[in-house]
Protein backbone atom coordinates (compact mmCIF):
# COMPACT_ATOMS: atom_id res chain seq x y z
CA UNK A 1 0.00 0.00 0.00
CA UNK A 2 1.26 3.44 -0.92
CA UNK A 3 1.08 6.35 1.48
CA UNK A 4 0.97 10.08 0.89
CA UNK A 5 2.61 12.60 3.18
CA UNK A 6 0.12 14.97 4.79
CA UNK A 7 2.55 16.88 7.00
CA UNK A 8 6.13 17.01 8.22
CA UNK A 9 5.79 17.83 11.90
CA UNK A 10 9.37 17.49 13.12
CA UNK A 11 12.76 17.76 11.49
CA UNK A 12 16.15 16.82 12.87
CA UNK A 13 16.59 20.01 14.91
CA UNK A 14 13.14 19.70 16.52
CA UNK A 15 13.77 16.05 17.38
CA UNK A 16 17.11 16.99 18.96
CA UNK A 17 15.53 19.77 21.02
CA UNK A 18 12.80 17.40 22.23
CA UNK A 19 15.40 14.82 23.28
CA UNK A 20 17.44 17.44 25.14
CA UNK A 21 14.34 18.67 26.98
CA UNK A 22 13.28 15.14 27.93
CA UNK A 23 16.82 14.33 29.08
CA UNK A 24 16.72 17.33 31.41
CA UNK A 25 13.39 16.10 32.80
CA UNK A 26 14.86 12.61 33.30
CA UNK A 27 17.79 14.05 35.25
CA UNK A 28 15.44 16.08 37.43
CA UNK A 29 13.39 12.98 38.26
CA UNK A 30 16.27 10.52 38.71
CA UNK A 31 18.85 11.77 41.17
CA UNK A 32 20.47 8.34 41.54
CA UNK A 33 21.78 7.77 38.04
CA UNK A 34 23.63 4.65 39.18
CA UNK A 35 20.24 2.95 39.44
CA UNK A 36 19.03 4.05 35.99
CA UNK A 37 19.08 1.81 32.91
CA UNK A 38 17.54 2.35 29.47
CA UNK A 39 15.65 -0.25 27.46
CA UNK A 40 14.63 0.65 23.92
CA UNK A 41 11.81 -1.14 22.11
CA UNK A 42 12.90 -2.40 18.70
CA UNK A 43 13.55 -0.79 16.39
CA UNK A 44 13.63 2.97 16.71
CA UNK A 45 13.25 3.00 20.47
CA UNK A 46 16.76 1.57 20.70
CA UNK A 47 18.32 4.47 18.82
CA UNK A 48 16.33 7.06 20.74
CA UNK A 49 17.49 5.36 23.95
CA UNK A 50 21.11 5.54 22.82
CA UNK A 51 20.76 9.23 22.07
CA UNK A 52 19.30 9.85 25.52
CA UNK A 53 22.18 7.92 27.08
CA UNK A 54 24.69 10.01 25.11
CA UNK A 55 23.02 13.25 26.23
CA UNK A 56 23.18 12.12 29.87
CA UNK A 57 26.87 11.33 29.39
CA UNK A 58 27.48 14.82 28.00
CA UNK A 59 25.50 16.57 30.74
CA UNK A 60 26.38 14.49 33.80
CA UNK A 61 29.40 12.39 32.75
CA UNK A 62 27.44 9.28 33.73
CA UNK A 63 27.30 6.14 31.62
CA UNK A 64 23.76 4.74 31.43
CA UNK A 65 23.57 1.26 29.87
CA UNK A 66 21.15 0.73 26.97
CA UNK A 67 19.46 -2.54 26.07
CA UNK A 68 17.19 -3.63 23.23
CA UNK A 69 13.84 -5.33 23.80
CA UNK A 70 11.89 -7.28 21.17
CA UNK A 71 8.21 -7.41 22.15
CA UNK A 72 7.07 -9.80 19.40
CA UNK A 73 6.52 -12.82 21.70
CA UNK A 74 4.34 -10.70 24.00
CA UNK A 75 2.05 -9.08 21.45
CA UNK A 76 -1.68 -9.66 21.88
CA UNK A 77 -2.57 -8.80 18.28
CA UNK A 78 -1.15 -11.95 16.66
CA UNK A 79 -3.49 -14.91 16.45
CA UNK A 80 -2.60 -18.51 15.75
CA UNK A 81 -3.87 -18.03 12.19
CA UNK A 82 -1.44 -15.22 11.46
CA UNK A 83 1.87 -15.80 9.77
CA UNK A 84 4.51 -15.89 12.51
CA UNK A 85 6.11 -12.45 12.76
CA UNK A 86 9.86 -12.08 12.69
CA UNK A 87 11.22 -12.46 16.20
CA UNK A 88 14.29 -10.32 16.69
CA UNK A 89 16.75 -10.50 19.51
CA UNK A 90 16.38 -9.00 22.94
CA UNK A 91 19.81 -7.71 23.96
CA UNK A 92 19.95 -6.58 27.57
CA UNK A 93 23.41 -7.19 29.01
CA UNK A 94 22.58 -5.99 32.52
CA UNK A 95 20.21 -6.86 35.32
CA UNK A 96 16.99 -4.87 35.56
CA UNK A 97 16.08 -6.26 38.99
CA UNK A 98 15.51 -3.39 41.45
CA UNK A 99 16.61 -0.88 38.82
CA UNK A 100 14.86 2.22 37.53
CA UNK A 101 14.10 1.26 33.93
CA UNK A 102 13.55 3.96 31.33
CA UNK A 103 11.50 2.28 28.60
CA UNK A 104 11.83 4.10 25.26
CA UNK A 105 9.67 3.94 22.13
CA UNK A 106 9.11 6.20 19.14
CA UNK A 107 5.28 6.42 19.01
CA UNK A 108 2.69 5.83 21.71
CA UNK A 109 -0.70 4.90 20.28
CA UNK A 110 -3.07 2.31 21.76
CA UNK A 111 -0.70 1.34 24.58
CA UNK A 112 -0.60 -2.33 23.58
CA UNK A 113 3.06 -2.19 22.55
CA UNK A 114 3.96 -0.81 25.97
CA UNK A 115 1.89 -3.45 27.78
CA UNK A 116 3.75 -6.12 25.81
CA UNK A 117 7.08 -4.46 26.64
CA UNK A 118 6.31 -4.46 30.36
CA UNK A 119 5.46 -8.18 30.18
CA UNK A 120 8.84 -8.72 28.56
CA UNK A 121 10.64 -6.72 31.22
CA UNK A 122 9.05 -8.62 34.09
CA UNK A 123 10.18 -11.88 32.49
CA UNK A 124 13.74 -10.57 32.89
CA UNK A 125 13.42 -9.33 36.46
CA UNK A 126 11.43 -7.06 38.74
CA UNK A 127 12.39 -3.42 38.20
CA UNK A 128 12.11 -0.94 41.05
CA UNK A 129 10.31 1.44 38.70
CA UNK A 130 9.44 1.63 35.01
CA UNK A 131 9.32 5.06 33.37
CA UNK A 132 8.12 5.56 29.81
CA UNK A 133 9.60 7.95 27.26
CA UNK A 134 8.12 8.40 23.79
CA UNK A 135 9.01 10.83 21.05
CA UNK A 136 5.38 11.10 19.84
CA UNK A 137 2.11 10.56 21.68
CA UNK A 138 -0.65 10.34 19.06
CA UNK A 139 -3.52 9.37 21.37
CA UNK A 140 -6.14 6.67 20.65
CA UNK A 141 -5.34 4.81 23.86
CA UNK A 142 -7.00 1.42 24.42
CA UNK A 143 -5.22 0.71 27.72
CA UNK A 144 -4.63 2.98 30.75
CA UNK A 145 -1.02 3.77 29.86
CA UNK A 146 0.61 7.19 29.75
CA UNK A 147 4.14 8.36 29.14
CA UNK A 148 6.27 10.10 31.77
CA UNK A 149 8.32 11.94 29.12
CA UNK A 150 6.81 13.03 25.78
CA UNK A 151 8.60 14.76 22.94
CA UNK A 152 5.42 15.95 21.20
CA UNK A 153 1.71 15.33 21.60
CA UNK A 154 0.34 14.92 18.09
CA UNK A 155 -3.45 14.61 17.71
CA UNK A 156 -4.28 12.41 14.71
CA UNK A 157 -7.22 10.62 13.18
CA UNK A 158 -7.24 6.84 13.25
CA UNK A 159 -6.75 6.60 9.49
CA UNK A 160 -3.57 8.65 9.70
CA UNK A 161 -0.18 7.10 10.40
CA UNK A 162 2.75 8.67 12.23
CA UNK A 163 6.14 7.75 10.82
CA UNK A 164 9.28 8.46 12.83
CA UNK A 165 12.42 8.36 10.72
CA UNK A 166 15.86 8.29 12.32
CA UNK A 167 19.27 8.64 10.75
CA UNK A 168 20.47 5.30 12.15
CA UNK A 169 17.72 3.43 10.28
CA UNK A 170 16.33 5.72 7.60
CA UNK A 171 19.20 8.04 6.70
CA UNK A 172 17.61 11.15 8.21
CA UNK A 173 15.57 12.48 11.12
CA UNK A 174 11.94 13.54 10.68
CA UNK A 175 8.41 12.83 11.84
CA UNK A 176 5.68 12.55 9.21
CA UNK A 177 1.91 12.24 9.22
CA UNK A 178 0.82 10.05 6.33
CA UNK A 179 -2.32 8.31 5.13
CA UNK A 180 -3.04 5.65 2.51
CA UNK A 181 -2.85 7.12 -0.99
CA UNK A 182 -6.18 7.29 -2.80
CA UNK A 183 -8.17 7.41 0.44
CA UNK A 184 -11.23 9.50 -0.24
CA UNK A 185 -12.27 12.10 2.29
CA UNK A 186 -15.70 11.54 3.80
CA UNK A 187 -18.14 14.07 2.41
CA UNK A 188 -20.03 16.35 4.76
CA UNK A 189 -23.87 16.48 4.73
CA UNK A 190 -23.63 20.01 3.30
CA UNK A 191 -21.49 18.81 0.39
CA UNK A 192 -23.93 15.99 -0.32
CA UNK A 193 -26.88 18.41 -0.19
CA UNK A 194 -25.31 20.61 -2.85
CA UNK A 195 -25.47 17.74 -5.32
CA UNK A 196 -28.97 16.62 -4.44
CA UNK A 197 -31.25 17.27 -7.45
CA UNK A 198 -34.33 19.44 -6.89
Amino acid sequence: MKFKIKARVMDGSKIKRALIRMTTEILEGNRNLKNLVIVGIRTRGIYLGRRISQLIRELERADIPVGALDITPYRDDVSGLDVSPLVQKTEIQFSIANMDVLLVDDVLNTGRTIRAAMDGLFDLGRPRTIQLLVLIDRGHRELPIRADYVGKVLPTSKRELVQVKLTEVDGGDEVLITEPAGLRRKRTPRENARETPD
